[in-house]
């Protein structure tokens, strides 16, 4: 059993920044768990940048542009807190303290960048590969904190909740309180009970229910899941953002083409060298916000039955500056046989990013006592309908940042109350004989991810969803009598969780019959149903 002030799900930049501003204080202990490595996080695999204050920009004009991106949803005081604290937040943790070399122009100072729906150019990189550099800095920074303990290859099974964890039967009175998790350790095969006075969940999103996504394995709503378990609300379960460019060859498996290259100039065409942004987004064309431009590409491909559509940078630009720009975009379609500084890139909307989740205030609590939510696992209102560009990574510092500084004033204040050993029941697997089977898993992955795409994608109505949730809740039942019997393992975890994430959107989706933003429905009951854009 391990007992801790903080209990942190997740190494990506929302649970890094908020341990790196914890170990501040000397005197609380903080632990760390993820399923894999460090780096395995949204985080490090994020390509395009990170929001910060262009010369000639303004705080209120950022606003504007995330209000107007998430059509009519977006929460304006949450705006506002990105757009003021982000940038001072971005120097300090970002570039003074984790010492992250953002590029440079010839006379020294930072490189702004455009994307999709921005009014300047606001967006600092590090080549194609900011989220991994982020993510080396601020781990190299918190390696270096004394207080702070490290879990690899652990998977967080449930919440320790009150009252459903407590022995005490009158504690069924009491309001939901969260003191840890059940972790299972990957190597010793065992799931151990991890207590601590406050738990933050930033376990990312779940693009791993869809069958094309940008995302990395983990990305199965681990934090959604275990949170809605536990009682917590969920709001905005609806809006799931598809990037518009992934590389479409066989064996790339969802590898994100960056909304930087569009940013660069680069140009959306069909088959036969027609550009067609411009019939879907006049005033935007290829720089539309994401959800227009998935679903333009959608269109096209469904009119002309087309299997991807091209993007064409190499015409734009010069192919060393194509190079020097994309490095990694550049190596990695250069694998399968594109040189992207001469040909253009074959493309496809994937499942990207999670608009909705956790439902959070303004310094991450969530509905439960004492469990906060950073990052893309918790809906701060941000995002509203439609994800902004490039406000990911600088959200899960800011209340990454925010939920660090309200948790160490209430530990401050009030003495950390964490259970005792006896007060919560240890994890019990002794009736369990069955060893988890990959290919069920695998098996039973695979139908989620193509119930979702088919039924709960970029075009979605009313039967395909009602059939989506009828699919849904059989296969539920089969993998929760499954989980019953079978000994643990990440893959099952992962699975169950996967199961209860997909059957949350597929169910806010059916309620929500307004299209808006990345919720489109083609029998909306506004009549939005009837226009693409």
């Amino acid at each position: 059993m391990i007992e801790t002030d903080v209990l942190i799900i997740g190494t990506g930049i929302a649970g890094a920044t908020a341990a790196l501003r914890l170990a501040e204080n000397p005197n609380l202990r903080i632990a760390l768990i993820t399923r894999s490595e460090p780096h395995d996080s949204n985080t490090y695999w994020a390509q395009g940048g990170i929001i910060h204050r262009g010369p000639d920009d303004r705080a209120e004009l950022l606003v504007e542009d995330i209000l107007a991106a998430g059509a009519g949803a977006s929460l304006p005081e949450a705006a506002r807190i990105l757009a003021e604290e982000g940038p001072p937040l971005l120097n300090e943790i970002l570039i003074q303290t984790s010492k992250i070399e953002f590029d440079k122009n010839k006379n020294g100072d930072l490189n702004y960048g455009n994307e999709a729906a921005h009014q300047r150019r606001r967006i600092i990189h590090v080549g194609d590969g900011t989220g991994a550099a982020i993510s080396k800095g601020l781990i190299a920074a918190l390696k270096s904190k004394p207080n702070i303990q490290w879990f690899p290859d652990a998977t967080a099974v449930d919440l320790i909740t009150y009252p459903h964890h407590s022995r005490d039967p009158l504690d069924t009175y009491k309001p939901i309180t969260c003191h840890g998790a059940y972790v299972f350790d990957h190597k010793g095969r065992a799931v151990h009970r991890t207590l601590a006075a406050i738990t933050i969940l930033a376990t990312g999103g779940l693009g791993r229910i869809y069958r094309n996504t940008t995302n990395p394995q983990g990305s199965r709503g681990d934090g959604l899941a275990m949170a809605h378990r536990a009682g917590a609300r969920i709001i905005n379960a609806e809006y799931v953002q598809f990037h518009p460019t992934a590389l479409a060859v066989p064996g790339s498996e969802g590898f994100l083409i960056s909304e930087a290259v569009r940013g660069e100039g680069g140009v959306l065409l069909t088959s036969d060298g027609h550009p067609f942004m411009q019939d879907y987004s006049p005033q935007w064309k290829d720089l539309a916000p994401r959800d227009v431009v998935s679903r333009a590409i959608h269109h096209v491909m469904e009119k002309n039955e087309y299997s991807y559509v091209l993007l064409d940078i190499a015409s734009q630009k010069p192919a060393e500056e194509i190079r020097a720009r994309f490095p990694n975009i550049y190596a990695h379609c250069l694998k399968f046989g594109v040189d992207i500084s001469r040909d253009p890139i074959p493309v496809v909307p994937a499942a990207h990013y999670f608009c909705g989740g956790v439902q959070v205030d303004e310094v991450g609590q969530s509905s439960i006592e004492n469990l906060y939510a950073v990052g893309e696992a918790s809906c701060t209102g941000l995002h509203g309908a439609n994800r902004l560009a490039s406000t990911s990574l600088l959200e899960g510092l800011v209340w990454g940042n925010r939920a660090a500084r309200d948790i160490a004033a209430k530990l401050d204040k009030a003495p950390r109350q964490i259970p005792t050993r006896e007060m919560i029941p240890p994890w019990d697997e002794s009736h369990l004989d069955a060893d988890s089977d990959p290919a069920l898993i695998q098996g039973d992955m695979q139908t989620i991810q193509n119930i979702m795409w088919h039924y709960v994608g970029l075009v979605r109505s009313g039967e395909r969803l009602s059939r989506a949730i009828r699919e849904l809740r059989h296969l539920q039942n089969e993998i929760e009598t499954f989980y019953r019997v079978t000994k643990l393992s990440d893959g099952l975890i992962g699975l169950r969780n996967a199961i209860e994430s997909a059957l949350i959107v597929a169910q806010a989706a059916r309620h929500n019959r307004q299209s808006r933003g990345c919720h489109y429905r083609v029998d909306s009951v506004d009549g939005e149903g009837d226009r693409l854009i």
